[in-house]
């Protein structure tokens, strides 16, 4: 039972830390006048972060001829990354946290049922069903009523 659980509380609590960090971030862009640099600020912390975790792991430094090898799209994450951070730091004053992270979470499942179905970016291909289907216009209908 534990070993099902734990994913879950651990799932909630990054769900969590995303509210935190869209807010975090968001007064950090009032209070510099920069969306730029909060966001800057936030991944210069996530960095020294991942620096800590990586060192508390003792992760070697993957070789040269490692990174190498892999595709050049695969670098990419990060600019994703600071779009969603850019938008975020804009957004979530306008629209409030819950609406910010209802649509993100609408664009998200949105994508990744899309992402699923044709196995995009070395995904497994899961065939988009009903119940599927049924679950993205639930979440577009929470959307609409936390919205209102």
């Amino acid at each position: 039972m534990l070993t099902l659980l734990l994913p879950v509380v651990l799932s909630v609590l990054a769900g969590a830390c995303i509210v935190v960090q869209q807010a975090l971030i968001a007064n950090l862009r009032l209070a510099l006048n920069s969306s730029a640099w909060a966001g800057f600020i936030s991944y210069f912390v996530g960095l020294l972060c991942m620096v800590a975790l990586a060192l508390a792991l003792r992760d070697p430094l993957p070789p040269a001829s490692v990174a190498a090898r892999i595709p050049w799209w695969a670098w990419s994450g990060g600019a994703f990354g600071a779009i969603f951070i850019a938008l975020a730091t804009i957004l979530v004053p306008q629209l409030g946290a819950a609406t910010f992270l209802a649509l993100l979470v609408t664009g998200q499942m949105l994508a990744s049922v899309a992402f699923d179905h044709f196995g995009w970016l070395g995904l497994a291909q899961r065939a988009l069903d009903g119940p599927r289907i049924m679950g993205v216009v639930l979440l577009i209908a929470g959307v609409i009523l936390i919205r209102r």
